[in-house]
């Protein structure tokens, strides 16, 4: 709801400055009111853009776990799920999310047995632990889907922020545990 009224006013906003602008002009173009109006309606995407990037979730460096093929997946997720979270916060409609949902489970799933499977062609001793893991996240995500069928968009409330709070939580924790492992086994 906050994020359709910020649309609205934003929405509302720009129609605004465009009228200013165009009555301004009417004033005379040597006149700064509407050129003063102009900057301000060009100056509106960027900061908008700029304040939507704030709610995307962004690689960093010191999410890395030194294998590229599992950065690589780690950044896909975060791409996944900033994707999954424009759609549920600006109502792109049940099906963009549906779709941006089952993407990122989807491709949850693919990364997990990947990561297990390196892990075990590798012998890595904390396997099962780490596998337990991905089960209790998986059995979460599980629930929250469940709860969209039944409930709709608002069942997917808050599931953007456990969903990112639990990947970095993972990727440097856990993640960052079997790393020196798999590399010592030659692994980059």
């Amino acid at each position: 709801m906050k994020k359709n009224l910020s649309a609205l006013f934003l929405a509302t906003g720009i129609g605004l400055l465009i009228v200013g602008v165009g009555l301004g002009f009417l004033l005379g173009f040597d006149s700064p009111v509407p050129w003063i109006l102009l900057v301000a309606l060009i100056l509106i995407p960027l900061i908008y853009n700029r304040v939507v990037d704030r709610d995307q979730l962004q690689w960093k460096d010191s999410y890395s776990v030194g294998i590229q093929v599992l950065d690589d997946d780690h950044k896909k997720l975060i791409d996944l799920l900033n994707k999954f979270q424009l759609a549920y916060d600006y109502h792109t409609g049940e099906e963009f999310e549906r779709q941006a949902l089952d993407a990122l489970v989807e491709y949850t799933r693919y990364h997990f047995e990947r990561e297990e499977k390196i892990m075990e062609e590798n012998g890595y001793p904390d396997l099962e632990a780490h596998r337990a893991q991905h089960r209790a996240m998986i059995a979460e995500v599980e629930k929250f889907i469940e709860e969209y069928k039944n409930q709709g968009h608002n069942a997917l409330d808050g599931v953007a922020n456990y969903l990112k709070g639990w990947l970095i939580h993972h990727i440097n924790g856990t993640d960052k545990q079997y790393a020196p492992f798999l590399r010592e086994k030659g692994l980059t």
